[in-house]
């Protein structure tokens, strides 16, 4: 039977049980008998949140005396788990889950197999609904969707019928009147005061099972028609003109706008009984589930875009498509908003919007890229804001803190008002920089570039005097991108970079994808799922098998360059092979365009990224083949203390200024000496004034930063004497302190050189 055959029975079984006048424990005791019925299980249980526990309201096959009796907390049990994690188990054998807890009251011991999805209701876990089977087996797909198709119904009609929580012990309408402070990501820094306004209210969906299934299917194509002519209108608009990340955003909107896979999925949930606003938003629950899945970010971003395009598909069918950009702001703003698209964001009257605040977002979305050139300071990752503030609250935005303040005090304000006077006198400070060079106070140059990966990124290195652009990172064409970007639009964008640097140095780093940054078009059965996927088939590894994908990269590159100077940097060279496969691809193709009699760049530089420990053990091997080498510390830090940096219990736990850090970059600098190569640090080490002080203390001379860090790390450099941190630094490392970053901040206090 298919997912929608199966849903559609349902349906229809629990429209019928509904409509009739039975009480509710009838209704849900016939409900588990007709979904265990029609997925052929041999139990079937629903568990709804009452007084902050989750309660088994009903059940098929588990014994009936422990209905109203077996409570789970949120997170405890696999039925726990689901709940609190908004998340669908599907399991072969349940015990060997870390979150199995057998209860036995229940007589469920001799059940093998197990699935469960939640119960949804205003975004919320309110319950869950699981099956269960005695042989060991996963449930097929087509069953996983008939459960999460079925628990959408019952969120709504469990909700209408009372027996949940109300919205208040939910959390769903509490008043919050007091001040409140709350963490989050700083996705874009600066900081912002204004009042809360919803960037979208809730769309309500009124009716959840169709009448006349073909009716609802032609509102959905209407719909659909509608959503791609304002994606269309959007190419005309003046932002998306001018080039850049612009047409890659677009570009994306694009994909998913005219995407048969996506449609075809909202009409197989119409085909199961469901109106259009339900199907949609069936689907995009969905989305939601597996955005929580996704390790890369960046993929991430992509199911972010696809939310936005639902959100839009919704509002249209529903008929409610304001949002308050099109009612305007009328005083300084706080947009709040569990996740926003980069054209909606464009919208808004950048006079009046002072900061945006969401639930989700990572710092490599598409909107924070509009954000970051429109100068407004995103928050993200910030649960539950939504939930916590009351439109037209006063907020304010701390994102160089990560922090958000709610309803703030007097006290509060001031103390805000009093950072922002501070943080404008440093910015001006650092904008006087721009122009300066900076030379220690021994006279010794120290070369600040910066980091780019999109073509209106380059317009940093006027406004912040760096020396040039030390890694171009050239996977964010690819990531955007719906397909592999042709060897011409990869010329045209390297040109353009080129093009604006003008005279100063551009690094371009070869394209960093596979592993933890997948892209859906090299997609195939030879590549697997990865347990470590940023310790996997990434970046090099993934260019040298897919040959054709690095020898049009050259091509593009060699020809963007002809007549000028070009940089090319290998990311995660492992070993000195890997390397010289990498520059024969590039030395080939440059034959390839001198027999065309081509213009080639005057000059080929090639280096690479050390940011594999192994490297470091065959330096003085690939010394004489380098260029210049640049220390990826990011990469460089997980793969030495084997801790992934995205996991958030270890993000934090190793430090840049630990003993093993520094002794390793000292060993690498002190391996260079003698031979003739550039040799630089590149990541957010080099942008942090402490580290950067380090750095220094330990030899290094060549910083390529983000931007904003530009001009801090110039006005750290002309206050350092470098003989003194050398000196202290090498004591140290033969030595190390209890506390090291201690020892060096105490060192700066004493010689009142700012570290923050």
């Amino acid at each position: 039977m298919t997912a929608a055959a199966s849903a559609r029975q349902i349906l229809t079984g629990l429209h019928e049980v509904m409509a009739g006048r039975t009480h509710a424990q009838a209704k849900l005791d016939a409900v588990v008998e007709i979904i265990g019925e029609s997925l052929d299980s041999e139990v079937c249980s629903i568990y709804l949140l009452r007084e902050g526990a989750l309660e088994l309201y009903a059940t098929r096959g588990l014994n009936p005396e422990a209905v109203h009796v077996t409570r789970l907390g949120l997170g405890e049990g696999l039925t726990g788990t689901i709940a609190k994690n908004i998340e669908t188990l599907n399991l072969a054998e349940a015990k060997a889950h870390p979150d199995f807890l057998y209860r036995p009251e229940t007589g469920e011991e001799k059940f093998h197999s197990f699935a469960g999805v939640p119960i949804v209701y205003r975004e919320r876990a309110v319950g869950t609904l699981c099956v269960q089977h005695v042989d060991p087996r996963r449930y097929e797909e087509v069953e996983i969707e008939a459960l999460q198709t079925t628990a959408m119904v019952l969120s709504e009609l469990i909700a209408h019928h009372e027996l949940i929580d109300g919205e208040h012990a939910l959390g769903l309408g509490e008043a919050h009147t007091g001040p409140e402070v709350i963490e989050g990501l700083s996705l874009v820094k600066g900081l912002g005061a204004g009042r809360a306004v919803f960037h979208q209210p809730r769309v309500s969906i009124d009716q959840v099972m169709a009448e006349d299934i073909e009716a609802e299917r032609q509102r959905v194509y209407r719909a659909f028609d509608r959503m791609r002519e304002q994606i269309d209108a959007m190419g005309r608009e003046p932002e998306f003109g001018k080039g850049g990340e612009h047409d890659e955003v677009l570009e994306t909107y694009k994909m998913f706008a005219y995407d048969e896979g996506w449609s075809r999925r909202i009409n197989e949930a119409i085909d199961s009984g469901l109106t259009a606003e339900a199907a949609i938003e069936r689907v995009q629950q969905r989305t939601r589930m597996r955005m929580r899945e996704i390790d890369d970010p960046l993929l991430a971003d992509r199911m972010h875009d696809l939310e936005d395009l639902s959100n839009r598909l919704l509002r249209i069918v529903s008929g409610q498509l304001g949002t308050a950009a099109t009612q305007g702001l009328r005083r300084d703003t706080i947009l709040i908003a569990r996740n926003l698209g980069p054209a909606e964001l464009l919208e808004y009257d950048r006079r009046r919007l002072k900061g945006v605040v969401l639930e989700e977002g990572s710092a490599t979305a598409h909107v924070v890229i509009v954000a970051r050139a429109m100068g407004v300071p995103v928050l993200g990752r910030v649960p539950g804001i939504r939930r916590l503030v009351s439109e037209g609250d006063d907020v304010l935005v701390d994102a160089e803190k990560g922090t958000v303040s709610l309803r703030p005090s007097q006290q509060m304000r001031d103390a805000f008002a009093g950072r922002f006077e501070k943080t404008r006198a440093r910015q001006a400070a650092y904008a006087e920089l721009r122009d300066v060079e900076p030379f220690t106070r021994c006279g010794t140059r120290i070369t600040v570039m910066m980091n780019a990966g999109l073509r209106d990124d380059v317009s940093a290195l006027q406004l912040t005097g760096a020396d040039g652009i030390g890694l171009f990172r050239t996977e964010f064409q690819f990531l955007v991108s719906a397909t592999l970007p042709q060897r011409e639009r990869q010329q045209r964008l390297y040109r353009d970079v080129l093009d604006a640097a003008g005279d100063k140095p551009v690094v371009f780093r070869t394209v960093d994808i596979g592993g933890d940054k997948a892209v859906p078009y090299l997609a195939s059965e030879a590549i697997e799922r990865e347990e470590n996927p940023a310790m996997g088939w990434r970046a090099l590894r993934l260019s040298l098998e897919r040959e054709g994908l690095l020898k049009a990269q050259a091509r593009a590159l060699l020809e963007a360059a002809s007549g000028r100077r070009l940089s090319v940097m290998f990311p995660m060279v492992s070993e000195p092979w890997e390397f010289d496969a990498a520059k024969a691809v590039f030395e080939k193709q440059a034959e390839f365009l001198r027999a065309r009699r081509k213009i080639l760049p005057e000059e080929i530089r090639y280096g690479a990224m050390l940011e594999v420990p192994a490297l470091a053990e065959v330096l003085e091997l690939i010394a004489p083949r380098l260029s210049f080498l640049s220390i990826g510390t990011n990469d460089l830090t997980q793969f030495l203390f084997a801790a992934d940096r995205a996991n958030p219990k270890l993000a934090e736990r190793y430090d840049w200024l630990s003993p093993a850090i520094l002794r390793f970059l000292d060993r690498v600098m002190k391996n260079a000496i003698g031979h003739p190569i550039d040799i630089g640090v590149c990541g957010e080490m080099g942008g942090r004034r402490l580290e950067a002080l380090a750095l220094m203390g330990i030899g290094y001379r060549r910083l390529s930063i983000t931007p904003a860090s530009v001009g801090p790390i110039k006005e750290l450099v002309r206050k350092v004497d470098l003989a003194e941190i050398s000196a202290a630094m090498q004591r140290w490392l033969a030595s190390p302190p209890p506390d090291l970053r201690a020892a060096l901040e105490q060192w700066a206090a004493e010689r009142e050189i700012e570290t923050d």
